[in-house]
């Protein structure tokens, strides 16, 4: 048997997802084991021309991680979904949009106004921007188009497989190699990988109450949590009850709340919207007073409730000036 040809690839993100893939450890010695590498930029001294010049289906699996922000990352997305046989969008910046898709609270003027001229720690008295292109001396110097907003993958490409996290946990991505290294067959297309189908509150070793409920909010720093009582209940905004598992409860254990980085469970169209009433059901303000002071000690819901999923929501980005 052949080994597999593998990708990776990095846009819009932080670049945790390909050190998740560092993070196998020993179990790399597995993937090495049943694939070759033939594009990892990060990792590995590739160019652009090498996968041009690939026949197209000539990679087996990619795993794209990054949300497009910029033309680069839109021809990288569609020229590897050319040359791919299976596509991943791997991390919940892929699968979603992820935090780099919270920028779609403001379009591209206004993401360059607060940039480039209204910022306290920016010195730029000639107003200069970043521009695709431009002539000097005769040479044309050209560099990617910074889109109006963030999109995930699935706006641009045909994505086979969604395998989210903030980054993926590396047992999952250990699971994933196991299934390739069997041979068993692979899940209907467009599943999701590397998670559970049950949230993370069904699966959570902390103790939960019956109807009690919370009168406010709190920011991690602003008690300590009890280690064996639920999240929610003791007022901290615990994403768990609409987020799939997958990641071994590692913030929770950590006494920090479930952000949501594994995404809605299945059929759910809008995960903040989800977020925002399965946290609601737990207030016990009733009337307009105490719900209003109930908000107050919640500073950001958009940042709280759409920190990864923004630009997959039903309204997804800011209006046009």
């Amino acid at each position: 048997m052949s080994k597999l040809k593998l990708a990776a690839y990095w846009a819009a993100s932080c670049g945790g997802c390909d050190v998740s893939i560092l993070d196998l450890d020993a179990k790399i010695l597995d993937l090495a084991a049943i694939a070759d590498i033939v594009f990892w930029p990060i990792a590995v001294d590739f160019k652009y021309k090498d996968v041009e010049a690939m026949a197209d289906g000539a990679i087996d699996l990619c795993l794209f991680n990054g949300a497009i922000r910029n033309s680069e990352g839109h021809y990288i997305a569609r020229l590897l979904r050319r040359k791919t046989k299976i596509m991943v969008a791997y991390g919940s910046c892929a699968s979603f949009g992820g935090v780099p898709g919270l920028a779609n609270v403001a379009n591209r003027e206004q993401v360059f106004d607060r940039a480039y001229h209204h910022n306290p720690s920016i010195d730029n008295p000639n107003g200069v921007v970043p521009t695709p292109k431009v002539e000097r001396a005769g040479r044309t110097v050209e560099i990617p188009s910074f889109y109006d907003a963030v999109l995930p993958l699935k706006a641009v490409v045909d994505v086979d497989y969604t395998m989210p996290g903030c980054p993926p946990h590396w047992e999952r991505m250990a699971d994933v190699l196991e299934l390739l290294r069997s041979g068993a067959p692979l899940p209907p297309k467009g599943a999701t990988i590397g998670a559970g189908e049950k949230s993370q509150c069904d699966t959570c070793p902390r103790k939960k109450s019956e109807g009690l409920q919370i009168e406010r909010f709190y920011r991690p720093f602003e008690k300590v949590p009890d280690p064996e009582a639920c999240l929610l209940e003791q007022g901290f905004v615990c994403l768990g009850s609409a987020t799939r598992e997958g990641c071994s409860h590692r913030c929770i254990n950590a006494q920090i709340p479930c952000r949501g980085c594994y995404g809605p469970l299945e059929g759910v169209k809008d995960a903040g919207a989800r977020f925002l009433s399965a946290v609601a059901t737990q207030l016990q303000a009733t009337g307009p007073a105490e719900i209003d002071a109930a908000l107050a000690t919640l500073p950001d819901p958009l940042g709280t409730f759409y920190r990864y999923t923004l630009p997959s929501a039903t309204i997804w980005r800011a209006k046009q000036p």
